[in-house]
């Protein structure tokens, strides 16, 4: 999209907001708006003369609710969308389902003093569009928020790196997965693949609070294995994927000879939290050789560096391919540093993750 302007149809049935974020948008000059509308239908109309590269949408619609068009877009002509709604406020459900249903990325309204949130909102307009117009449709099924233009921490900022090797080999194992963008479906395609006795996992997904409890459930409901969101304490166990929760940190810690998880407040590390970078610096420093680690489909770089500690400190890593990913700028960077071991497809990890546990 270099060499042309991202062409973005904004469909919501309210004036203002189609009116506040034409502004927002037009203000970039590789991006053009070429429509509005103010519902589904007739939005659907318009798109049979000039089909747009990034749609953004509201959930609740007059005629078509967003879920709704999210999935006949989905299933006829697969588009990056971006939902903009104020649901994520008092029903957080309906935006999980936009985000399960295939959206890139969300912008959660607030019922009142909306102008002035649209236009302070602008520069995250902007990048999420922007963002969604990069996305791989061939891989999209779900994705969570954008990234947020605010300072870039290192994982430095919740804990220090490891200064010594942990113990070479204990009967405990663990598989740390970290993933971003399109990762909700690339983790149900996983998860839901693995058996009862698969080692116990620790996951960062990029997602908002309140988002990842919801998710948890959604994949417990669907997997052999228990997946729940983490609380603070919890024992790393086989048979169990512990997911971080939104809004907190997630580091694996070891309590004697067993491995729990510490969740823990603290700044963005790598504009995130939880952070990927966190999970994995904490699993080189306190699981080392005993772990494997999963970089997937996701934008930007986190989880990259933390990668290369792990590989330095002995864990086995995998990268999700190009081909299989929504975005594959996570991965790629950790390749990048040399910081993996192997490059599979996704359909792939799970039978690899099976092999890790029996010793292959």
């Amino acid at each position: 999209m270099a060499d042309k302007k991202i062409k973005v149809m904004i469909v919501d049935d309210s004036a203002l907001v189609r009116q506040v974020v034409s502004q927002a948008l037009t203000s970039d000059p590789g991006i053009e708006v070429i429509a509005t509308a103010s519902d589904p239908l007739f939005a659907l109309h318009k798109m049979k003369a000039l089909w747009p590269d990034v749609l953004v949408i509201d959930i609740e619609m007059p005629r078509m609710d967003g879920i709704t068009f999210l999935k006949k877009i989905m299933a006829e002509h697969p588009t990056p969308v971006v939902v903009c709604s104020s649901l994520a406020e008092n029903g957080a459900q309906a935006t999980f389902e936009a985000l399960a249903a295939g959206a890139v990325s969300i912008i959660t309204k607030p019922k009142v003093g909306l102008k002035s949130f649209l236009e302070d909102a602008s520069n995250d307009i902007i990048h999420a569009v922007r963002s969604a117009a990069k996305a791989n449709m061939r891989a999209l099924q779900a994705a969570p928020l954008p990234l947020l233009e605010r300072p870039k921490l290192s994982a430095d900022a919740m804990l220090s790196a490891a200064t010594h090797r942990a113990l070479e080999r204990t009967t405990d194992q663990v598989v740390a997965i970290g993933t971003s963008t399109g990762g909700t479906q690339a983790l149900e395609a996983v998860l839901t693949k693995l058996p009862a006795t698969t080692l116990g996992i620790v996951i960062v997904q990029h997602m908002p609070e309140k988002f990842t409890g919801m998710f948890a459930e959604r994949l417990n409901d669907l997997c052999q294995i228990e997946v729940r969101e983490a609380k603070h304490g919890d024992r790393v166990i086989p048979g169990l994927a512990l997911i971080a929760p939104g809004g907190r940190h997630m580091m694996l810690k070891r309590n004697g000879a067993q491995y729990v998880v510490d969740v823990a407040d603290g700044p963005l590390v790598n504009r995130h939290k939880p952070s990927v970078d966190v999970l994995f610096r904490s699993v080189a420093k306190f699981a080392g050789a005993n772990a494997l680690g999963i970089i997937m489909t996701g934008m930007g770089d986190d989880g990259a560096r933390g990668m290369k500690e792990m590989h330095a400190a002995g864990a086995k890593t995998i990268a999700q391919d190009e081909a299989s990913c929504v975005v594959f700028g996570m991965p790629k960077e950790a390749i990048k540093l040399g910081a993996v071991d192997q490059t599979i497809p996704l359909d792939k990890i799970p039978a690899a993750i099976v092999s890790y546990g029996k010793g292959f």
